[in-house]
């Protein structure tokens, strides 16, 4: 049995990262030109590894399945990206982000890593501004702020309402510095079906080539996942169409633990599903909640246009209820109020599941071109969607599937259960607890690939400067990619009526009913029945049309929408084990008078860490206890 060993170094919490750095072993460059990485994803978390790893003098290797590089999905991440340099001396700190973090993650992550996650904060801040990310500026041309939910201080960096997209460019092009040097090999529209694991090693993997349909093998020394989360479980979600969970699936059936997959975050500003028909949901930036006022009706059923309701009769529900922070309470606490206020009969919209996010009054004090230059692509991209101009009508928000708090294990350095297997970024669970802060995700993202990971992985490869270049002639790469032709020839010959996306609709559809924004154990059971039939009904009657070796969406949607079933019954598995609730995993029979969130520290206070035992077989629970030296644990207020 695997003992889970999370190699936190001894040392205060402040010198933990330094004291690590100082020991790890190191390879010296003519010995890093004789290693091979693999790097599968090209978001900030993966771009910025495969660009530091290759800049030290590495052999990188860099695979995704988009046609380039920059279509990954941090693309999306609007709102900005922490840090915690204190420009506007409002009482910041690298301890006080770390503080807030683990606060909002409702004291469910392990210190060592959040904090060291807000220690290299300032070194992603200062390594984007040396890339050109064209960061807004104050009126003196320094680096500006906005403040963003379950904090009370000003640390997000931003440009405009595109900051993911900026710093995904940044890091484009630090990617493409290593391209042209020869350093990093790019391999476009690949998909990453199978580790390749030797001597308890990982040592490659199996992809599928999404042009030829041809299956390929790629060896390395060592292999970083850097693939994102798994929101997309609730097919309607703020992610892309295409972000996929198959990657980290496929490595925790070879070895490397789950943890802790019920903890999925609900955004709260996303734009309301308009139809039937909708692929996906579009993310209004939190952000906006700086400026914007959320509010409903007084009066149920009230379907007055919102302009015509006068302030006495509007309930600003979150001012109300949370006064110390208002509008900009974490991510969880406004789902959930949104949720409770629109199930109460107070939505708005055809409807009713939507409440207001209006602007009134900030462009009042401010001016209509202070909120443009704020936000103003977000506007246009709102106004294209639904019709509504929100400079002059409140915009229409309601709670959506986003981000996973929960991901494969990883020790502090960043290395799964699996020897040579890391996980960095949102695929990996290590620094979010059960609820992630608005504007962190970048922030890890970016301090994994590009100042923390090429740290640990040194450490690692400094054993393995005398293990020769590995053949992919080798008999596992064959049995790995005879198992990936097996896997892809059963989808195929099922040739039943139904497509992957309408089981992946139907899937979606009761995860969110039963174990989305709130969840209690018998909709848990009868939902992990449900997910019984229709993966029984997937398997007799999937339709794909086309062949294995050609182009074949089709083939490549149907493979994630199996890795979904077998996802979804271990995330119910987690949240009927969970019986507390803490962040975003609400059980309905844990909670305050209130209506709080309840947490149950005395049994709960460990990461869930599931083990796969085999095809038909119950996953196995390993728990890392977490302990709290540095913070005092509580109730979590925002009142």
């Amino acid at each position: 049995m695997t003992i889970l060993n999370s190699k936190i170094p001894e040392d205060s919490l402040a010198e933990k990262w330094a004291k690590y750095k100082a020991s790890a072993k190191l390879v010296n460059p003519a010995n890093k030109k004789k290693l091979d990485i693999i790097v599968v994803g090209t978001g900030l978390a993966g771009a910025g590894a495969a660009s530091a790893l290759g800049e030290l003098g590495y052999n990188v290797k860099n695979f995704c399945f988009q046609d380039t590089p920059r279509r990954a999905h941090s693309v999306a991440a609007q709102g900005g990206i922490n840090a915690a340099k204190n420009y506007k001396n409002d009482g910041d700190s690298i301890y006080r982000l770390f503080y807030d973090m683990i606060k909002g993650g409702d004291y469910r992550a392990r210190e060592a890593n959040v904090y060291r996650a807000a220690e290299v904060s300032n070194d992603v801040i200062d390594h984007f501004t040396a890339l050109g990310v064209p960061f807004a500026r104050d009126y003196g041309g320094n680096l500006d702020n906005r403040s963003f939910g379950g904090v009370q201080v000003s640390r997000t960096f931003y440009a405009k309402g595109q900051t993911g997209q900026q710093c995904l460019l940044g890091t484009y092009s630090s990617l493409n510095r290593q391209i042209s040097k020869g350093m990093v090999k790019m391999f476009p529209r690949r998909e990453m079906l199978e580790l390749v694991i030797i001597d308890g090693k990982a040592r490659g993997i199996i992809t599928r080539n999404l042009i030829t349909g041809k299956i390929e093998r790629y060896s390395a020394h060592a292999v970083v996942l850097a693939t994102g989360g798994y929101g997309t479980i609730y097919y309607l979600s703020t992610l892309a169409v295409n972000s996929n969970p198959s990657a980290a699936w496929k490595v925790h059936k070879k070895g490397a633990f789950f943890a802790n997959p019920s903890f999925v975050q609900i955004h709260p500003t996303s734009i309301p599903q308009l139809n039937d028909y909708q692929a996906k949901l579009t993310l209004m930036s939190e952000s906006l909640r700086n400026d914007g006022r959320i509010w409903v009706p007084k009066k149920k059923g009230d379907k007055r246009p919102p302009n015509e309701i006068p302030e006495e009769e509007r309930d600003y529900y979150l001012e109300r209820r949370y006064p110390a922070f208002g509008n900009l309470v974490p991510r969880d606490v406004a789902s959930r109020a949104a949720k409770e206020r629109c199930d109460a009969g107070y939505g708005v919209g055809d409807t009713g599941l939507a409440v207001n996010l209006d602007f009134k009054d900030a462009i009042k004090t401010q001016g209509k071109k202070a909120i443009e230059d704020k936000y103003g692509n977000l506007f246009e991209m709102y106004e294209t969607i639904t019709g509504i101009n929100p400079y002059e009508k409140p915009m229409r928000i309601y709670p959506a599937g986003h981000y996973t708090m929960g991901g494969l294990w990883v020790d502090y350095e960043l290395m799964t259960t699996i020897q040579g297997l890391y996980a960095i970024g949102e695929s990996n669970f290590s620094d979010h607890g059960a609820n992630r802060l608005g504007a962190s995700s970048l922030m890890q993202a970016s301090g994994d690939g590009y100042f923390i990971l090429p740290y640990t992985i040194g450490d690692y490869l400094a054993d393995e400067i005398r293990t020769p270049r590995i053949s992919t002639d080798l008999k596992e790469f064959e049995e790995a990619e005879k198992a990936v032709k097996e896997r892809l020839e059963k989808l195929i010959l099922i040739n039943g009526k139904q497509t992957a996306s309408s089981f992946h609709k139907r899937l979606g559809k009761i995860m969110w009913d039963y174990c989305g924004m709130t969840r209690n154990e018998k909709g848990l059971k009868k939902v992990a029945e449900k997910i019984k039939e229709l993966k029984e009904e997937f398997w007799s009657d999937l339709k794909i049309p086309g062949e294995l070796y050609e182009v074949n969406q089709e083939l490549e949607k149907a493979g994630r929408v199996a890795d979904y079933f077998e996802l979804a019954n271990l995330m119910v598995i987690d949240a009927l084990n969970r019986t507390e609730s803490c962040g975003a995993h609400f059980r309905e029979e844990s909670q305050t008078p209130e209506g709080e969130a309840k947490r149950d520290d005395k049994n709960f206070a460990y990461v869930a860490a599931w083990e796969y035992t085999g095809e038909n077989k119950p996953h196995q629970l390993h728990k890392e206890k977490l302990e709290f030296e540095f913070v005092e644990v509580k109730e979590r207020t925002y009142k």
